[in-house]
């Protein structure tokens, strides 16, 4: 059997429709799934062993592409994709985007969200098969598993986050680099201060006094991490705060970012996807949410 699952961003998102891997592969083990994601999430999900081909989607480097050469690539791509037939189809975004690679793809059963659930009406001439929510199914990572649910029915029971497995080498060298900032052996606490939307953002001077106090009154040497220039920046000062004695792990790639995750004893940020790649691989989380409902974006998991 062969399996396509559309979900193509954003990293938060992606990590939360982990739990739809294994319920695939509870039931039917011999099942080959293929997984249409955006080109910067490919790594995250590169190497998983439940997956057998991840299909980077460029549409970041095709809107920069004159309009003739993005069309060229856009044409080799549907070509690419349209080249398998898959069994079933699973639509886990619910919008125009993976509507349209939705339709290209060629698929005896494509599933999808029905109009009271779907993020924007076009996606549900994707679809044949309109999934109904109901009211326990409000969280993001259990809207995806209803879909795989209504794909593969049965008396399947699969953890509500992950899996995500750690690639060997990317923990040996979070452990090298963790050893060589004088932490191995302490506990590891990684605060991100960064999340896409500025409203989600809690107060740099709160990431500052939340220093202060794990330095000084724990004794512990936090671990920033940072995505962009500005959250860079933002870690600086946090770690200025506490005269240096913190920690700007430098920026990777995402299985050495999930294996710092991995490593860590509690990650603390927003609503983020560091956040929920921590929930995914085990590890305790303390998530502040503002703007957004964490009843229904909250990281899954044991609590």
């Amino acid at each position: 059997m062969k399996v396509l699952i559309v979900k193509v961003s954003a990293l938060g998102d992606v990590v939360h429709a982990l739990p739809v891997l294994q319920h695939i592969f509870t039931a039917h083990p011999e099942a080959q799934i293929d997984w249409l994601v955006e080109e910067a999430f490919v790594d995250l999900l590169d190497g998983h062993p439940l997956i057998n081909q991840v299909i980077p989607l460029r549409t970041k480097r095709w809107r920069k592409l004159p309009v003739l050469e993005m069309l060229t690539e856009v044409r080799q791509f549907s070509s690419l994709l349209r080249s398998e037939t898959y069994d079933i189809i699973l639509d886990l975004q619910g919008n125009s985007k993976s509507g349209l690679f939705t339709f290209l793809s060629r698929g005896q059963k494509k599933y999808g969200f029905d109009r009271k659930n779907v993020r924007e009406l076009p996606n549900l001439l994707a679809t044949r098969y309109h999934v109904s929510l109901n009211e326990n199914e409000h969280h993001i990572a259990r809207r995806s598993l209803a879909i795989a649910k209504a794909a593969f029915p049965g008396d399947i029971d699969v953890p509500s986050a992950g899996p995500l497995p750690v690639e060997e080498k990317s923990r040996e060298r979070v452990e090298a680099q963790l050893e060589s900032y004088g932490l191995a052996g302490e506990k590891i606490i990684v605060c991100h201060y960064g999340t896409t939307w500025t409203t989600k953002l809690w107060a740099l001077s709160a990431w500052q006094e939340l220093a202060k106090h794990l330095v000084e009154e724990m004794g512990i040497h936090p671990v920033l991490t940072w995505g962009n220039v500005e959250e860079k920046q933002a870690a600086e000062e946090i770690i200025s705060s506490v005269d240096g004695r913190a920690v700007l792990w430098p920026r990777g790639s995402l299985q050495d970012f999930v294996a710092l995750m991995a490593s860590a004893d509690l990650v603390i940020g927003c609503d983020t996807g560091p956040i929920h790649i921590a929930a995914a691989v085990g590890t305790s989380t303390v998530s502040l949410f503002r703007v957004t409902d964490a009843t229904r974006n909250g990281p899954e998991g044991k609590e």
